[in-house]
């Protein structure tokens, strides 16, 4: 219930706004002066104050000012008679929600403090999403403290300051579009948008169509016209993806948007100009695809203004129990579990992998130990067999068969051990999205979950799909 702080030095509206209040649910406290205003506020805040001008000591403007310095959110709403209205004015100039004139209509006090506190919760809202976004595409996204994240995020910030294009490198998995965001979110057009292409899935025949846009009746299916990428992403930056996947065909195009800033859509007679920063990616090497003849040189310089390569997990181990920690929390909130932490043993095991497939590797194995985990911690058998104990057995040997009385349990021993490794191989495949699992297998949502339980998987249906499976990407991250 809504927490309601009045100050008032006359006793008689205290107690009948404190009755009014109450009646309406709301949590009421109150004070006689700004003082003791200030002093309860400090050991408890309220979620909205009505606060009277005319005070002994400190008054009302006062007060809220010292209110507002704790730092707590709070909806101010003045009280004033007619002859001090210019003061309530002011109060609202320097942050107050409104204001009233007694003597107060009862209805519109109850609507001037529903809507101050609706406009406050909103307010929370949106610093909420933003420190979200932040935190979702920023700097601190990216974690690790060796020296060789310490490098990248030293290049990061240093390019962020400047527009230029910028290249980036690495193995698919070490989180190339998230640098890509983060010099987007710390750059001059982190207002902008930030849209992304990925090269390798763009058919040639379409490159132009997808890349500058077209005019209606350009071609047969085009019923109307349509802005390109370089259009859409006018102001802000386009993420190239993939971009040693493109045919040679296409890379003429895009040297030549590149070189002259402006695109001419399919059917159009003149170039549009276009507001675009460029970055681009491939875990590719271009300097070997330029001598092969598959790359333009001139397109290689121009895209590799600026030089970023990020280093291979197998190259920063330093940074991987900051990483386990940083992902559980993550997946955690996504999967609606409760995994506290990892054994040092299985983290030892984290450590010594070699991790072809980078960050994405280690996040999709951590899903899957935590599916698996039956306590509060990943142990080593949550692991998957080519990280954990299985990994250990030596060559040509299996695991030991089921312990069954006869043959037909053993087959069904055998039967429920590859059902609950594909459950949970597949459920960390779709980051812990039960529909999509479930029809990746071949079975109905509700058989997915009959089996999850009986193989004491974590099941709980609600809100299951609230975390939409995110579309699969071929290209790095």
């Amino acid at each position: 219930m809504p927490s309601v702080l009045i100050v008032d030095d006359e006793k008689h509206i205290r107690s009948v706004l404190r009755l009014l209040l109450e009646k309406q649910g709301y949590a009421v406290r109150t004070a006689s002066s700004g003082e003791e205003a200030v002093a309860l506020f400090e050991r408890e805040p309220a979620e909205a104050a009505l606060l009277d001008l005319k005070l002994p000591g400190i008054d009302g403007l006062e007060t809220m000012t010292r209110l507002q310095r704790l730092g707590a959110p709070c909806a101010f709403i003045m009280m004033t008679a007619h002859g001090t209205i210019q003061s309530a004015v002011r109060a609202v100039r320097q942050g107050a929600h409104d204001y009233i004139t007694k003597p107060f209509d009862n209805d519109e006090l109850l609507l001037t403090l529903g809507r101050a506190l609706e406009y406050e919760r909103l307010r929370a809202e949106l610093r909420e999403l933003r420190r979200e976004l932040k935190t979702r595409y920023g700097l601190d996204r990216m974690v690790g403290a060796g020296p060789g994240m310490r490098a990248v995020f030293d290049a990061i910030e240093r390019v962020s300051r400047v527009d230029a294009t910028v290249l980036i490198t690495g193995e698919s998995g070490t989180g190339k579009e998230l640098a890509a965001r983060a010099i987007h979110e710390a750059s001059a057009r982190a207002a902008g948008p930030f849209l992304t292409v990925n090269c390798g899935a763009v058919p040639v025949t379409l490159f132009e169509s997808e890349f500058f846009g077209h005019e209606r009746g350009a071609f047969t299916d085009a019923r109307e016209a349509r802005p390109g990428k370089f259009e859409q992403a006018s102001g802000g930056i386009l993420f190239l993806d993939e971009v040693g996947e493109l045919p040679l065909e296409a890379q003429v195009k895009l040297l030549r948007v590149l070189e002259d800033h402006a695109v001419t859509r399919i059917g159009a007679g003149r170039p549009v100009p276009v507001d675009v920063r460029v970055i681009a990616a491939t875990n590719r090497r271009l300097e070997d695809a330029v001598r092969a003849g598959a790359f333009r040189e001139d397109l290689f310089y121009r895209l590799n203004v600026f030089a970023l390569e990020l280093p291979p997990l197998r190259q920063r181990r330093q940074d991987i129990p900051a990483l386990v920690r940083h992902l559980l929390a993550k997946m955690n909130a996504q999967l609606k579990l409760e995994i506290e932490g990892i054994s040092p043993e299985a983290l030892r095991m984290l450590e010594e992998y070699a991790w072809p497939g980078n960050v994405r590797e280690l996040e999709n194995a951590l899903c899957q130990a935590m599916i698996y985990s039956n306590g509060r911690r990943i142990e080593p058998a949550d692991l998957p067999a080519r990280i954990g104990p299985a990994r250990l057995r030596p060559a040509g040997t299996r695991p030991a068969p089921p312990r069954a009385g006869n043959l037909a349990e053993a087959v069904e021993a055998v039967v429920a051990q590859v059902e609950r490794e594909m459950i949970v191989k597949r459920l960390a495949q779709c980051r812990g999205h039960r529909t999509a699992a479930a029809e990746s297998l071949g079975i109905s949502r509700k058989t997915l979950f009959n089996k999850m339980r009986q193989y004491g998987l974590p099941a709980a249906e609600e809100n299951e799909d609230s975390n939409p499976l995110p579309p699969r990407k071929t290209g790095s991250h």
